[in-house]
């Protein structure tokens, strides 16, 4: 079965409203919400439109951690000298993960051309 892209609008409806709710209330002051959603949502559209692969699954992740991170740093808990190593480590960690035989290789690579 196949995901309905049709819920992406709906999901990012619901996370602008609750991140500017956050705002407004001080909850979380501060935060660049249409930055910080935006990579989240690149993130869970990698896996969306691209299904679950190899790929999807280094890009995906990667943007939706660089999302999370973004939000410690607007926040003042890290700074920007301790998210971009993170990012790095993240990027290498997730590339070895991605080498694992039960994530499957992307069907683009797979199909070969007739000749």
């Amino acid at each position: 079965m196949k995901p309905d892209k049709t819920i992406v609008l709906p999901f990012l409806l619901i996370a602008v409203g609750v991140g500017w709710l956050l705002t407004v209330l001080g909850v979380a002051p501060g935060i660049d919400w249409v930055w910080t959603l935006g990579l989240a949502v690149v993130g869970f559209l990698a896996f969306l439109v691209g299904g679950f692969d190899k790929v999807t699954f280094a890009t995906g992740t990667f943007f939706i951690v660089t999302s999370c991170l973004s939000v410690l740093r607007q926040t003042d808990r890290i700074t920007i000298d301790v998210e971009m190593p993170i990012l790095v480590v993240v990027a290498g960690v997730l590339l070895l993960i991605a080498r694992h035989p039960a994530i499957p290789a992307p069907q683009w690579i797979l199909e070969r051309p007739r000749p």
